[in-house]
């Protein structure tokens, strides 16, 4: 045998080897069923009244009543706010309209005479998806409102060339639960599927495939080895 055609049966049997090899796969919805999945209200994916989240710093006033009054609270990763006199209390998930209420009944109870509370939104919490996987930039990114999967991946500076296209995951949690859904980027890219709409917190994962990655290996390998000349 050619010693060039050794050096390359060489290097190309645990390519194709591991090309074989079992590769991990999900038994996540897909298709017409993928956007089912991961389906919210109307009212929750646009809310027409914003509802306090973990991130959020506000203020809290309490009318001539400067030592139970504060600025800038934190709503902490377990969505409650920490105040004067009354502790902790929860936050997340309440308007200011009803914050304000809570902490006035509280108020009311222990410690002042019909106290009038005011809460607001000093700094809103960022909106964030994260982007992993088969991506150039993989990373937790700013979005806003309305944004698509293709949005996301964009921002992510796109697939790699080792990406699984057909396998994209977007997982999302509502009310506690943990939703998940794969999608056909090529699909969507090609307008022959929607785009789904990305929500705040969610995780989109993109698939490896080991076919495309053994592929660029070799094509990585190749040129190092001449197995490839001008003739």
């Amino acid at each position: 045998m050619n010693s060039r055609v050794a050096l390359l049966a060489a290097v190309a049997a645990p390519l194709i080897l591991g090309a074989c090899q079992k590769t991990v796969t999900t038994h996540l919805p897909q298709g017409s069923a993928a956007y089912d999945a991961i389906a919210v209200a109307p009212e929750v994916a646009n809310p027409a009244v914003y509802s306090l989240r973990a991130g959020d710093r506000i203020d809290v006033s309490v009318f001539r009543e400067k030592d139970f009054s504060a600025q800038k609270v934190l709503v902490d990763v377990s969505g409650n706010i920490a105040l004067p006199m009354l502790g902790t209390i929860p936050a997340a998930g309440m308007t200011q309209d009803e914050l304000a209420a809570n902490i006035r009944d509280r108020l009311a109870a222990s410690f002042l005479r019909d106290p009038r509370v005011t809460v607001s939104v000093e700094t809103p919490a960022l909106l964030t998806v994260s982007v992993e996987g088969e991506v150039e930039q993989p990373g937790v990114y700013e979005m806003q409102p309305g944004y698509t999967l293709l949005s996301a991946i964009a921002m992510a500076r796109s697939t790699t060339d080792r990406a699984k296209v057909d396998q994209v995951l977007v997982f999302r949690t509502v009310n506690g639960e943990r939703l998940g859904a794969r999608f056909d980027l090529a699909m969507i890219r090609a307008g022959r599927a929607p785009d789904p709409v990305i929500l705040p917190g969610d995780v989109v994962v993109v698939g490896y495939s080991q076919v495309r990655g053994v592929f660029q290996d070799f094509l990585k390998t190749a040129p190092l080895l001449n197995i490839f000349y001008r003739y």
